[in-house]
């Protein structure tokens, strides 16, 4: 009879062993059995927890959406002004744990597989209406055009991250910089 609770903890490996696999691997180019075994376990229990390594990948993702709304709502807590709310998005979405090597990979690899994967699609999709909606919020008082401001603001973060998966040894400071001289020229800050 398994051990009471065990089966949160369990899973909780499982995620984190998707996202270092991937990591490792640059792509979901893995199997369950190199999932389970990084995360101490057998490919059986994995598969009783998920079902199979699209589904982990979906919950290694949810996992890293959490994680990036933690940063969000953690950096939005200091922000006094629309301008510290567009900078408060710009720091979570390149704070160390959002912008990890790994993590990196997850997210590339979620923009490949949305592309055929309709549920990976509908993450990808509630992922960028909420940072289009956050970044419109924050811009409206200070960007003539807040909604195009937020689209280039976002395309912008995806680069970052697609030219991080290419570089491998991207700065998140570097990335964040960069996103905020963007900033600076949405709002006029640059003049």
């Amino acid at each position: 009879m398994p051990k009471l609770g065990m089966e949160p903890i369990r899973r909780a490996a499982l995620v984190q062993a998707t996202i270092a696999e991937i990591g490792a691997a640059g792509s979901l180019d893995v199997t369950v059995g190199q999932i389970a075994k990084r995360a101490g376990m057998s490919t059986a229990l994995a598969h009783h927890y998920f079902g199979g390594k699209h589904q982990i990948f979906l919950a290694a993702m949810g996992q890293i959406l959490r994680d990036f709304q933690a940063e969000v709502v953690e950096e939005l807590r200091a922000a006094r002004t629309p301008r510290g709310r567009a900078e408060a998005l710009i720091a979570a979405s390149f704070a160390p744990s959002c912008f990890a090597p790994a993590t990196i990979s997850a997210w590339m690899t979620l923009y490949a597989h949305a592309t055929t994967h309709p549920e990976t699609h509908r993450l990808l999709v509630m992922y960028q209406r909420r940072l289009r909606s956050n970044l419109t919020h924050a811009l409206r008082p200070i960007c003539v055009d807040a909604l195009a401001g937020a689209e280039m603001l976002g395309a912008l973060i995806d680069g970052l991250y697609l030219r991080a998966a290419l570089a491998k040894d991207a700065s998140p400071d570097a990335a964040k910089a960069t996103a905020l001289r963007a900033l600076d020229t949405l709002t006029g800050a640059d003049e």
